[in-house]
């Protein structure tokens, strides 16, 4: 046998050949020959929910570069294997002679087991793992944690001080200009199926999912798998991955100096379309399709040129404020693993006792991906959310937005969260967290818990008082209705007065704009039609009075101050301190712990002072950026500020003031 290495490169999450530091390391073996290979996981496939949209973002970035691969070397290509890495690598280890693996670090929970039982697999083979360099974020989530005392990052101003700690981050790498030759490609052992059961997916499917019918394909090349191997719905999405895209946008963005130099988060049109008012890479970074940290460079080389320096934006509403946000997300799960994405036995995640909670597996005390249904009313609301037919224009265009292109502007994601936990529906958080895991391009389940941490207010941010009106906010940014007409159609001839709001308008001229306003919206698309006329639903509850029960509700949560790790909210007893008539499945004494298990006896609710309770003050994202947020963790969680009484502060029950309008920042220019 040469002495030369051979080389297993397992790609991941990083779909690139640029700035690869993983990449580079097998490189620098000059090994006799190379695998560029992609384990086709059944837990994705699955146990993950992927909708047909960030299932055609996936396969464009693994056809993307299969092809770069083959421009630098025509022998070689991304080798899809359609087994589970846990059993086929070591099946591959000894058929290959492989004497190296390099792969990208993962941090996920899910990841970090799976790469534990790979690398011990390697061991046990005498194969050398060379290369788990970390390349998903700006800073490695664990050395972050690490700088930050052991704890989860939960703010930004955390992960600033803790990225001092580590030094600059590192210039990117340029793509490797060749790659060597794979080996022989020969596989002399059987395929491992998977179980296909419990199939989150299967609501996804139009057709028989068969992409594990071969281990190297229906036609034995090692081909990326096709949306109709998968059983997939078509793809609704404009939005197309690869590397070569993910280029071309960044190009185009840096190029545009201006754009890049003054970028502010909150200062862009949640109602923007074609093209849409932020960079779109997200996805793309999800994927690796785009390195975080080639962007990071070019953003900052702009924006420190001279003339861009005094009117550049700042952290963290910039485009570098993006990314560590970003990065404090994935060293808060790093730090606390799997239960990062639930609130039961997550210490850094205020329990509140929404509608619709889930179910929790008595053994591994994690999610089982169902919920309880305490609320027929609340899980009618729910289904009503995801579907896009509230009643509420400004939120259904985001859900069929969403549903239909797999992305929404980023401050839309605050609105329909905002109004499905603590400003309407009163609904778990994690309910609305799996439908952005289906249907997001983006989804990253780091940032996806986070954010629905935050903008339900049990971790990262706490002012519950501010709401998102789903009438007053859009109209800031779109007076004219143009997003709702685009994403609700039934609504495209109404006048502006009434295109927020059109259960306002009269019977007649609901009928000359071709569209009534009527029914509970329970069919399936939500565009129902009555006598040749297109029917829009009437609102799903009156808003004012849904906003002011949710803060009660929040409000007597945060007095009560349990965390998802408290004995109380484990053992179920957690009822016994809030009272009967309070919002939520709060009635009797016990429950629920474990899945499917209740309790109904009553005691009386305990009382708890408030008057060192932090019960909202006026504080916008900015501020949070900063201060955490919230009480554990938080960086001046031992500074309070109390309202008390029934009025509340300006400002404070709706976010709408917080934002700016394009019309308003013209008139300061």
């Amino acid at each position: 046998m040469s002495s030369k290495p051979r080389v297993l490169y397992w790609f991941r999450t990083d779909l690139r050949l640029h700035d690869s530091p993983a990449l580079h390391a097998a490189l620098d073996l000059k090994p006799e020959c190379m695998y560029p290979i992609w384990c086709w996981d059944p837990h994705y496939v699955y146990r993950a929910r992927v909708g047909p949209n960030r299932w055609q973002f996936l396969l464009d970035c693994q056809s993307d570069l299969s092809s770069s691969i083959t421009k630098l070397n025509d022998k070689s290509k991304l080798f899809v294997i359609r087994e589970a890495p846990q059993t086929v690598l070591p099946k591959l280890f000894k058929a290959w002679k492989i004497t190296h693996l390099a792969f990208e670090r993962d941090t996920d929970p899910y990841a970090k087991e799976r790469d534990a039982k790979v690398i011990e697999s390697a061991k046990e083979a005498g194969v050398e793992v060379v290369a788990t360099r970390h390349g998903r974020t700006l800073y490695d989530p664990d050395e972050l944690v690490k700088a930050n005392g052991g704890k989860p990052t939960m703010s930004i101003t955390q992960v600033q001080h803790a990225a001092e700690k580590l030094g600059d981050v590192p210039k990117p790498l340029p793509a490797p200009e060749s790659l060597p030759d794979p080996g022989d490609l020969f596989l002399d052992f059987d395929q491992t199926q998977p179980s296909p059961e419990p199939d989150f997916n299967s609501i996804q499917r139009s057709g028989k999912e068969t992409s594990y019918a071969s281990l190297s394909g229906p036609n034995h090349d090692f081909a990326v798998p096709t949306m109709s191997e998968l059983g997939l719905k078509p793809a609704t999405t404009p939005h197309r991955g690869g590397e070569t895209r993910a280029l071309a946008s960044l190009d185009a963005i840096i190029a545009n100096e201006h754009y890049t130099t003054t970028f502010s988060k909150p200062s862009t049109a949640p109602t923007a379309f074609s093209p849409q008012a932020t960079t779109l890479l997200s996805p793309h970074h999800h994927f690796g399709s785009l390195s975080v940290r080639l962007f990071y460079h070019r953003v900052l080389t702009t924006i420190q040129k001279p003339a861009n320096a005094k009117k550049a934006s700042t952290i963290p509403t910039n485009l570098i404020g993006q990314l560590l946000f970003r990065d404090m997300y994935f060293a808060a799960q790093a730090a606390i693993g799997y239960p990062f994405a639930q609130t039961y036995n997550n210490s850094h995640v205020r329990f509140i006792p929404w509608h619709l909670p889930s179910k929790i597996d008595p053994i591994t005390n994690l999610i089982t991906g169902d919920h309880v249904i305490d609320s027929s009313q609340a899980e009618e609301w729910f289904q009503r959310w995801k579907f896009g037919r509230t009643g509420f224009p400004w939120i259904d265009a985001l859900m069929r937005q969403l549903r239909q292109e797999g992305w929404i502007h980023h401050l839309g994601r605050h609105a329909v969260a905002c109004f499905l936990t603590r400003g309407g529906c009163y609904v778990d958080w994690e309910r609305g967290a799996e439908v952005f895991e289906e249907w997001l391009i983006d989804h990253e389940t780091s940032c996806n818990s986070g954010n629905w941490q935050w903008l339900s207010c049990t971790a990262f941010f706490a002012q519950f008082y501010r709401c998102y009106s789903p009438v007053a906010f859009p109209k800031k940014w779109d007076d004219e209705g143009r997003f709702v007409r685009r994403f609700v159609p039934e609504l495209e001839r109404y006048a502006k007065k009434y295109v927020y709001e059109p259960w306002k308008a009269p019977i007649g001229d609901q009928k000359e704009w071709g569209c009534l306003v009527k029914g509970d919206g329970k069919d399936d698309d939500g565009q129902g039609e009555e006598g040749g006329m297109k029917v829009y639903p009437k609102p799903m509850f009156d808003f004012n009075e849904r906003r002011g029960i949710c803060i009660e509700g929040v409000k007597s949560a945060y007095r009560v101050g349990l965390h998802g790790d408290d004995p109380k909210v484990k053992d179920g007893t957690w009822r016994e301190l809030f009272d009967d008539n309070a919002e939520g499945p709060t009635e009797g004494k016990k429950g629920p712990t474990v899945e499917g298990q209740t309790g109904a006896e009553d005691r009386e609710a305990a009382v708890v002072d408030a008057d060192n309770m932090d019960l909202g003050v006026d504080q916008d994202e900015r501020e949070a950026a900063h201060r955490g947020g919230e009480n554990r963790g938080g960086d001046e969680g031992k500074k309070k500020t109390t309202t008390r009484g029934g009025k509340r502060k300006r400002g404070q029950g709706t976010l709408d003031g917080h934002f700016e309008s394009p019309r308003k920042r013209k008139g300061k220019a």
